[in-house]
């Protein structure tokens, strides 16, 4: 089993920056790809950006692309979301997954964390 556990939310003003963490422990970090969703108040969940596990191939949604990078430090069992320029429509719950392929359909990870808000206001 794999324990996801983010950080790293939190409340700013538009055109500000935050950086996202997620942890990972009970699993071969590097053997999983990884990948942040978010979900706002009555909306279904979004696919933001998903990472290999070598962290060679990543890809962003067009909604985030050029504001949000998604890395990873295998050394330390983590994936980063660092967004910049946000807007007050990224405002969500940021959950990070793990699965053993990357994809931006959530049903092909396995584990989930327990999410993290972000909050952008205008």
């Amino acid at each position: 089993q794999v324990q996801l556990v983010e950080s790293g939310g939190g409340l700013v003003q538009a055109g500000g920056s935050l950086r996202l963490s997620c942890t990972a422990s009970g699993g071969t970090f590097r053997n999983y790809a990884m990948a942040w969703f978010r979900q706002a108040p009555g909306k279904e969940r979004e696919f933001v950006a998903t990472i290999s596990g070598s962290g060679g191939t990543t890809y962003h949604a067009d909604s985030v692309k050029g504001r949000f990078t998604i890395s990873r430090d295998n050394a330390k069992n983590t994936v980063y979301l660092q967004m910049n320029s946000l807007k007050p429509e990224d405002t969500a719950v940021y959950y990070c997954a793990a699965g053993p392929i990357h994809s931006v359909i959530g049903s092909r990870y396995d584990y989930w964390g327990q999410g993290t808000q972000v909050t952008v206001s205008s």
